[in-house]
């Protein structure tokens, strides 16, 4: 599978009963001749990344991925028994745990809450810190 390749800048962005509606604007001298010919309501996998005034990528982070890839680690469930005092034996545990420590209802609290999101950074500093000199 090959990717079609372009710069588009963001014109707008709204919402109706399907979805959000995306609108892009393509430089004529940057859009592939491929998306000229596909019909409209073709599909696409979609990956964008912003692009800085530096020209470099902006990065992003997907605390609720990184949450929920964490609450599967045996190590990240030793740091919340030995580090923190949570009582964890399994990844519906180690959840429960990361909901208290960020002061969350729901892990998908992790991309919109800004006191979660820095709850959240701090403790995985904390653990990456600990994993780092911890012989587990």
């Amino acid at each position: 599978m090959s990717a079609l390749q372009f710069e588009a800048v963001k014109v707008s962005l709204k919402q109706d009963k399907t979805g959000f509606v995306l609108t892009l604007n393509i430089h004529p001298d940057e859009i592939p001749e491929e998306l000229m010919r596909d019909f409209v309501g073709a599909r696409y996998g979609v990956a964008m990344v912003r692009i800085q005034d530096n020209e470099t990528a902006t990065h992003y982070d997907n605390r609720v991925k990184q949450a929920g890839i964490l609450g599967k680690t045996h190590s990240f469930h030793h740091w919340l028994k030995t580090v923190q005092g949570f009582d964890v034996e399994n990844e519906a545990d180690a959840v429960e745990a990361i909901h208290a420590l960020c002061e969350i209802a729901s892990r998908t609290e992790l991309n919109g809450n800004a006191e979660a999101k820095a709850r959240f950074d701090a403790m995985l500093n904390e653990y990456e810190k600990w994993k780092d000199h911890e012989p587990f």
